[in-house]
């Protein structure tokens, strides 16, 4: 095979993947008993869902600017906005999850004047503080819904996790896991190899106030990520799913860490068997857990259609001569 065929060939294979897996979950369920769920979604939960999910897209966006700025290039925060919502178009339409729509954002700002090191970094670097906050939220909420009680028809080992001795150790890692960018971002000036041209965009970021970075990040970042679990919610409220809002939290860590693997084409496939698993160790049907997991992966698709505004400027516009 060419190389030119190659990159064609990868994605030609993450569709199949997903619409492999997506297909398998079909038959399983029933297509008919997955409609007819669909039909039945409540329309306000369904808006609510969809305006909760741009909420967050917008959190994510002014994040990944707050991070383009620290590496010393300012854009405009509409330029933001709406870059970033053409990048989450692309990773809803474009085989390989999250990776097409983040290769253009970089790309986009290093148009916007800001060296491709360091706006590859800055996405990056989004990415990893979204799933940082991901994972502290759910591993901070899990406890509390532990003690609150196992949902009706939940798998019963699921209540060892309760223990004292669990209790403990999961507390201490999520100290742990909220702890570690700071002293990452404190570190990152001293490492052997701080002065290597590839690593100068980390040890700038070490350099310049790095609690306030570690601060601004994991504030934009839980409210970015608490407004995503929030429209999972909504979609399960949409087709009157009776689980509580506080095992969502948790259960939304996986599911949405298998929708953004680079497997798939905008998530499909992987979120839904992500989403039939775990809810399904909480006692939701598999047909009412794929249900939800769709519903909520058609909120991207609806704000697809924002990614077509056009681009506005980059730059600040300078402001009026001085005498």
């Amino acid at each position: 095979m060419s190389a030119a065929a190659r990159p064609l060939a990868r994605r030609l294979l993450r569709l199949a993947v997903s619409l492999s897996i997506l297909a398998a979950l079909l038959a399983w369920v029933g297509p008919r008993s997955l409609l007819e769920s669909l039909a039945q979604a409540a329309p306000g939960w369904v808006a609510a869902g969809v305006a909760l999910a741009l909420l967050a897209n917008s959190v994510c966006a002014w994040r990944w600017r707050a991070l383009a700025r620290r590496l010393g290039h300012e854009v405009t925060p509409g330029w933001a906005w709406v870059a970033y919502l053409r990048g989450q178009a692309l990773n809803a339409v474009l085989p390989g999850a999250t990776v097409g729509g983040d290769v253009w954002r970089a790309w986009a700002l290093h148009r916007a004047g800001m060296p491709l090191a360091r706006a590859s970094a800055s996405v990056v670097l989004d990415r990893l503080s979204g799933l940082w906050a991901l994972v502290l939220l759910g591993g901070a909420v899990l406890l509390p819904a532990l003690m609150a009680g196992l949902p009706p028809g939940a798998w019963p080992g699921l209540q060892a996790l309760a223990t004292p001795a669990l209790a403990g150790l999961l507390g201490v890692a999520t100290l742990a896991l909220a702890l570690a960018p700071l002293a990452l971002l404190r570190a990152g000036a001293r490492v052997p190899w701080a002065r290597r041209p590839w690593w100068r965009g980390w040890r700038e970021l070490a350099q310049r106030d790095p609690v306030g970075l570690w601060a601004q990040q994991l504030r934009l970042s839980l409210v970015a990520q608490a407004a995503t679990v929030a429209a999972l919610a909504a979609a399960a409220r949409a087709l009157d799913l009776p689980l509580a809002w506080w095992w969502l939290v948790p259960a939304a860590t996986p599911i949405f860490i298998a929708a953004a693997l680079p497997v798939g084409l905008g998530g499909w496939g992987t979120r839904e068997a992500a989403a039939a698993a775990v809810l399904g160790l909480l006692g939701v049907p598999a047909a009412q857990a794929v249900a939800v997991s769709v519903l909520f992966g058609l909120y991207p698709l609806l704000q697809a259609p924002l990614g077509l505004l056009p681009l506005p400027r980059a730059e600040a516009p300078a402001g009026p001569a001085r005498p």
